[in-house]
């Protein structure tokens, strides 16, 4: 099986389950459990495929990927209740597992029509994070990738490393797999954040500006 195969199904079957979750989270019913399992499986592919010039209707044509998705959706939603309980404890593994697995897929898809590297690197990031963006929006909730932990990045070092050609095998591949998945985790447990700014709007004193919110609410907080 090549190594496209590989992670495209371990990108499905992860991020079918966690839009799932997200789901059932959110008080949806099956449809919309089956919808939002649906989309975090195959949006970000599906706009990986507009932005590199690949009909959209090649998603019809990947008719094990669709049957693996909405088995998976049907597995999560059938999973006892206290199993589901401890969703929130994986929850990290299972975007980590498909945002490294979809990263690779994009890349390699990408590479292999040739694109340049800025197009793979792109391609990786759009596969890795699409289908989670759209999940969160379609949840009512903050896209995670735009305001958790280190995310997308990981998924642009993926593409890189792939569009300079030093991927030559699968278990190579399987290595930078598991390396982006370990750095995904590194970047939860250890609250690994990119530099940000936050505004704040207040009634008797106007705009302020804060460049470091958490240490605000530590001092609050003392």
């Amino acid at each position: 099986m090549h190594a496209f195969e590989i992670f495209s199904i371990i990108g499905t079957i992860a991020f079918a389950m966690s839009g799932a979750f997200v789901a059932m989270e959110e008080d949806y019913d099956i449809l919309g459990i089956l919808v939002l399992g649906l989309v975090t499986a195959f949006g970000g592919g599906v706009v990986r495929n507009i932005l590199i010039g690949v009909p959209v209707t090649t998603l019809w044509s990947q008719g094990l990927l669709i049957k693996l998705a909405i088995l998976s959706v049907i597995i999560a939603f059938l999973l006892p209740a206290g199993w589901i309980k401890h969703w929130k404890r994986t929850e990290a593994w299972f975007d980590a597992i498909g945002l490294s697995a979809f990263a690779i897929q994009g890349a390699l898809y990408a590479a292999d029509m040739h694109h340049p590297l800025s197009a793979v690197a792109v391609a990786a990031m759009m596969t890795g994070v699409g289908g989670g963006i759209i999940r969160d929006l379609l949840a009512g909730r903050k896209p995670l990738v735009l305001r958790d932990e280190i995310y997308a990045v990981w998924a642009v070092i993926a593409g890189v490393v792939i569009g300079l050609n030093w991927i030559h095998t699968t278990w190579q591949a399987v290595v930078l797999f598991a390396v982006i998945v370990m750095f995904r985790m590194f970047s939860v447990f250890y609250k690994w954040k990119l530099p940000r700014r936050t505004l704040h709007m207040s009634s008797s004193t106007g705009l302020s500006v804060s460049d470091n919110p958490q240490s605000k609410n530590k001092r609050k907080t003392a």
